[in-house]
């Protein structure tokens, strides 16, 4: 009975072993991208990297009106508007 339970068992981690193997799973095919969504995506992470540095910069005590103008030159030509594509309250 005992050697039945224990091969059940390896049986069983076997599969769930198997089944998570990224070597035997297939990746799923990128989609075709045009070339404004490329355009989209590239703007998206500048204007995400220029708000990252916007609070590195409020984090390093920097005042508000410095790391502001930073923000508006790292986005200038990314974004519409003073808030470089985001705007939230204070």
């Amino acid at each position: 009975m005992n050697y039945l339970i224990a091969a059940v068992a390896a049986a069983l981690f076997a599969t769930s072993a198997g089944a998570q193997s990224p070597d035997k799973a297939k990746p799923a095919a990128a989609p075709a991208l045009s070339e404004h969504v490329k355009k989209d995506i590239s703007r998206h992470r500048a204007m995400s990297k220029a708000h990252d540095e916007a609070a590195r910069c409020l984090e390093a005590g920097t005042s508000e009106d410095e790391c502001q103008k930073r923000l508006l030159a790292a986005c200038r030509g990314l974004a519409i508007g003073k808030y470089c594509g985001l705007k939230h309250e204070h």
